[in-house]
């Protein structure tokens, strides 16, 4: 039987973000996703537009309620953006809600970037995602997450070795009690990728990919949405994150070969045959 997931992200019709890219993942890799969408975009927000927006905060609980009235078991939540403080409070309870024992939470925080917090958050809503962060098995930050989730001031000259590197992944599994993925790391110009523990006193593995110098809507829910399939099969940390990480690269590149807008995010979906012949030689599938 497969796993089920509950995925809590927005819907953006058009762009190829959030649920539009976790849903084909997840299901490629083998889970059984079931979105919790926290709104619904007729696109993504960055330099298109004219785009629509409606909020579903309001719909979160009753449809939590409804699948645990129905004793539907989770494996596993993964949540992502969200848009209020409100929102937070409510991922919080569905995540009490809906959780068992066994049940993996994987919190991608998404809040912050380049030193900042993005625009539509507030100081609030920054330590609300630290609440979330304490339940969850792993948190999936960039260097500009982690240090606003440890309320520590953002100096990237600070973080250019591997051994800072993985003291700041270590204080944050230190400090929420969880597996830890540090994303956007790297050590040359040429190189990208991430930091990852799979809990407190554990030392850091290392994965990388090539680099490439563009920026495409997506490929963060695309290489948290390849790492939470994996994790989800039981794979060691390290391998799931060089697996997203591989998988990201060969995207983006293709994505560059088609000459693609890139606002109008990644072509990945020519390389999900690829993806599985990956999990089917890790004997995930």
């Amino acid at each position: 039987m497969n796993k089920r997931i509950a995925a809590i992200h927005d819907l953006s019709g058009f762009g190829k973000c959030s649920l539009t890219i976790i849903l084909p993942i997840l299901s490629a890799c083998g889970l059984e996703a079931c979105p919790l969408p926290t709104a619904f975009l007729s696109s993504h927000t960055g330099g298109l537009p004219g785009f629509t927006h409606r909020d579903l905060t309001s719909d979160l609980l009753p449809a939590a309620r409804q699948w645990s009235e129905l004793k539907l078991r989770f494996d596993g939540i993964y949540s992502g953006f969200l848009g209020s403080l409100e929102q937070i409070s409510k991922v919080s309870e569905i995540f009490d809600l809906l959780s068992g024992r066994d049940t993996l939470i994987f919190v991608d925080p998404c809040m912050a970037d380049n030193g900042k917090l993005y625009q539509t958050y507030s100081s609030d809503m920054a330590r609300g995602t630290q609440l979330l962060c304490h339940k969850a098995d792993f948190i999936l930050p960039n260097l500009t997450e982690a240090c606003f989730l440890l309320n520590e001031p953002y100096r990237p000259e600070r973080y250019r070795t591997r051994e800072a590197v993985a003291r700041l992944a270590q204080d944050l599994a230190a400090r929420f009690q969880c597996g830890v993925v540090l994303t956007g790391i790297g050590f040359s110009p040429e190189q990208t990728g991430a930091a990852c523990l799979a809990g407190p006193g554990d030392e850091p593995a290392f994965a990388f990919s090539q680099k490439v110098a563009r920026h495409y809507h997506g490929t963060g829910d695309l290489f948290a949405s390849v790492f939470v399939a994996a994790k989800m099969k039981g794979l060691e940390i390290g391998r799931c994150a060089q697996i997203a990480a591989d998988f990201v690269s060969d995207t983006i590149a293709r994505t560059v070969r088609d000459g693609t807008d890139e606002r109008y995010g990644v072509n990945f979906e020519q390389g999900i045959p690829d993806l599985i012949s990956r999990f089917q030689k890790e004997a995930l599938l």
